[in-house]
């Protein structure tokens, strides 16, 4: 079944009001008349007359304009989607170019020197691998992220508990907080089950883990709780550390932002982690924020659907 377009709603919607009020004026005269009856004096056919010649010329201009309108909303959709797709590809192209450029820098360099040493050969290998990787964890995310926005009808749910996901992700992740030198707080209850993607959900915990690591500093702590709401499931993931200027709270979910751009590439971050967050959020019913922590430190309060 085709989507009524907005301009439709609007046309339907005032056609049904205007004929609405047009038929009970006319039915029962002046709202006096209290039974059905035929007309008896001819200004009521001339009424009646009146009413399908206004009705016929409001529904021409109305379709007209909603036409219109519809036209315009679609130009400036398109021109919106129009942007982002070239501020996409820019930045697509932009973070490609760095490990890209990287990665030629060191096999021209070894291939042009080819007695450059062990040691040094070694540590350009070596740096050479840690760029593939990276540039390998971009292009993940970027069809994880294509996945979800143009194939969501593709992802199966299944039963998931939430809890044995992040118990995974805390192991995992166990040797970068000891790194450093950080602690976690785990309040959630070992069963907190909903439906949903494992894989999906696995990569929200990963990815809220991975940006408190890299961005929370030495010595914080990072807290993870849940309560129930019902239908929903409300989590709080925070941690103590240096936190963000409030202007790019609003932000930090868009693709490729980074608070500190220089800081962000040279540890690795792909720019595409809290972005999977909110698409992955979102896909399973959920919204998400990001909030200042008091005195310091970052807040992520979300929902996940049960």
């Amino acid at each position: 079944m085709k989507k009524l377009t907005e301009g439709h709603k609007m046309f339907i919607s005032v056609m049904v009001i205007f004929v609405a009020y047009a038929l009970t004026f006319i039915l029962f005269e002046d709202y006096d008349r209290h039974v059905l009856r035929p007309f008896s004096e001819a200004s009521d056919w001339h009424l009646l007359l009146f009413s399908i010649v206004v009705m016929i010329g409001l529904a021409f201009l109305l379709y007209h304009y909603a036409r219109r309108m519809d036209e315009r909303i679609s130009r400036e959709q398109n021109e919106k989607e129009s942007r982002m797709r070239r501020e996409l590809t820019q930045n697509i192209a932009h973070e490609l170019k760095t490990p890209i450029a990287s990665i030629m820098g060191y096999m021209e360099t070894l291939l042009e020197h080819p007695d450059i040493g062990p040691e040094t050969e070694r540590q350009f290998i070596q740096r050479t691998h840690a760029q593939a990787k990276r540039l390998t964890s971009l292009l993940q995310d970027l069809s994880l992220l294509n996945r979800i926005d143009f194939a969501p009808e593709q992802i199966a749910k299944e039963q998931v508990n939430i809890a044995e996901i992040v118990e995974e992700v805390s192991h995992e992740t166990a040797l970068m907080l000891s790194k450093q030198e950080m602690t976690l707080k785990n309040f959630l209850s070992k069963e907190i089950f909903l439906n949903g993607d494992p894989s999906l959900l696995y990569g929200l915990f990963r990815n809220l883990f991975d940006n408190a690591i890299l961005h929370a500093g030495k010595g914080t702590c990072i807290t993870l709780s849940a309560k129930d709401n019902g239908n929903y499931w409300q989590f709080t993931f925070s941690d103590n550390g240096q936190g963000i200027a409030d202007e790019h709270l609003p932000r930090i979910f868009e693709r490729f932002y980074r608070v500190d751009k220089g800081r962000s590439r040279a540890s690795g971050g792909t720019g595409l982690g809290l972005s999977i967050v909110k698409h992955t959020v979102e896909l399973h019913g959920g919204n998400i924020e990001a909030q200042s922590s008091t005195p310091n430190g970052l807040r992520f309060v979300f929902t996940l659907q049960k």
